[in-house]
């Protein structure tokens, strides 16, 4: 018994190296691996406050637990009329206080590293509409909708509920502004490891931003309950290459463009 707090501990500390996956998986409980600078930040702040609560945990349980033994009635058979402790009362404010102020200034960063975007590359307007999404590349004058797949489409090595049928394109290592709205109800455009999720409202354009730094296909889903097929309008963003997004700018520009309407 005396190695079981030990085996929590590591335990705890290796929990968020659990789970880790690019897209989602069965069982999983943790994040996924980070693509974007933004998200890096999120995953190592997220660790940081798991470690936080997990000493905040163990010293209020140690605490109660002393205090049950230590003062349990057949020990102490005459109780304490004690009504303040000043010091203690001290403590257990300033402390808090100090852990609030710890957590704060790194979350504001974050949060202003989220809320402003950087010098974009690229511009993409998502537009939510019951229940796919309609993409549009101002700088190349390129739209297209989104889709999700029917299960007899699915290919193999591909997610149900997750692919779709034209996939958002963007180059890696590249700073990418996107601009979301809506054509009827409020969605959400989100990406979980690129720690992006953004409103997408009727009327309103929001903007979010991201970075890329490896190749790959990456999986989101509105994430804003927006009617009866919500679960069924994925998003899938697939990072290349800037010289194979420059082939893919060139085939969608010489292809047809047309909105399916769903």
């Amino acid at each position: 018994m005396r190695g079981l707090p030990l085996l929590l501990g590591i335990l705890f500390l290796l929990l968020p190296c659990m789970g880790r996956a690019d897209y989602p998986r069965p069982w999983q409980m943790y994040y996924q691996d980070p693509a974007t600078p933004v998200m890096d930040h999120l995953y190592d702040f997220h660790r940081t406050l798991l470690i936080i609560e997990g000493v905040i945990v163990f010293v209020v349980a140690s605490l109660l637990i002393f205090v049950i033994i230590r003062f349990r009635a057949r020990r102490n058979p005459e109780p304490s009329h004690t009504a303040h402790n000043t010091l203690l009362e001290m403590i257990w404010t300033t402390v808090p206080v100090l852990i609030l102020a710890f957590i704060a200034f790194p979350s504001f960063k974050i949060l202003y590293m989220m809320d402003v975007t950087p010098k974009a590359e690229l511009t993409i307007k998502a537009i939510g509409n019951q229940w796919y999404w309609t993409y549009e590349y101002p700088d190349h004058h390129i739209h297209f909708d989104s889709n999700i797949l029917a299960d007899n489409q699915i290919k193999p090595g591909q997610f149900r509920l997750f692919e779709v049928d034209n996939r958002v394109v963007v180059p890696i290592n590249t700073n990418i502004r996107v601009i979301t709205t809506s054509s009827d109800v409020i969605h959400s455009w989100a990406v979980p490891a690129f720690g992006v999720k953004r409103d997408s409202i009727p009327g309103r354009l929001n903007e979010t931003w991201f970075n890329v730094r490896k190749e790959g296909v990456y999986y989101g889903q509105c994430s804003e309950l927006c009617g009866v097929k919500h679960g069924f309008m994925p998003i899938v963003v697939e990072a290349v290459s800037k010289a194979k997004f420059d082939q893919w700018v060139a085939a969608k520009k010489s292809a047809p463009q047309t909105h399916s309407g769903g």
